[in-house]
C-alpha cells in the first residue's frame, strides 16, 4: 500500500539515510587530524555514557539539548569557540547516530561545517586513538 514504511526499511533509517546523505561524515582518524588543524571535537554523549570513562583530549562536552545554542556565534550564551558560523565542528556520541541528525540540526541554522564520527566514540577507542580520563571541558 502506497505511504506506509516497508517493513524491512523503518522511517527513521531512511531519514537516517538522507541526512548522512548531506553530511561529509569523519572516520576518527579524519576527525584526529582536523581536530589538530583546528576543528573542535564536541563529545555529546549522555553522562552515564560519559560517567568514570575516557574521553577524547580537548574535546568539549556539550548536552544535545542546548547544543545549538551553544555553538550559535550569534546566541548571547554560545561558547567561546563559537566565532563563526565556519567553525568546524565535529560531533561524537556513542556509535555514531544522534551525531548524525544533531550535525544536520546545525547545518540547517547555517553552521556549514558540522560533522560527525563515522561509528562514535566507539570507533575512536577501537581505532586505538588517544583518550584521557583527566576531567573533561563540560560546556553546559
Amino acid at each position: 500500500m502506497p505511504g506506509l514504511p516497508s517493513p524491512t526499511e523503518p522511517r527513521s533509517v531512511r531519514f537516517l539515510e538522507r541526512v548522512r546523505a548531506d553530511l561529509d561524515r569523519l572516520t576518527p582518524q579524519q576527525a584526529l587530524r582536523e581536530q589538530r588543524d583546528g576543528a573542535v571535537i564536541v563529545d555529546v554523549r549522555t553522562e552515564t555514557h560519559r560517567r568514570g570513562g575516557p574521553h577524547i583530549p580537548g574535546s568539549l562536552v556539550i548536552d544535545l539539548t542546548v547544543l545549538p545554542w551553544r555553538l550559535d556565534p550569534d546566541f548571547a550564551w554560545s561558547i567561546p569557540e563559537a566565532v563563526s558560523a565556519e567553525q568546524r565542528w565535529i560531533l561524537v556520541c556513542r556509535h555514531g547516530y544522534s551525531t548524525s541528525l544533531a550535525a544536520w540540526n546545525l547545518r540547517q541554522m547555517g553552521l556549514s561545517r558540522a560533522t560527525d564520527v563515522i561509528g562514535g566514540f566507539d570507533a575512536w577507542t577501537e581505532a586505538g586513538l588517544p583518550t584521557t580520563t583527566d576531567a573533561p571541558d563540560v560546556r553546559l
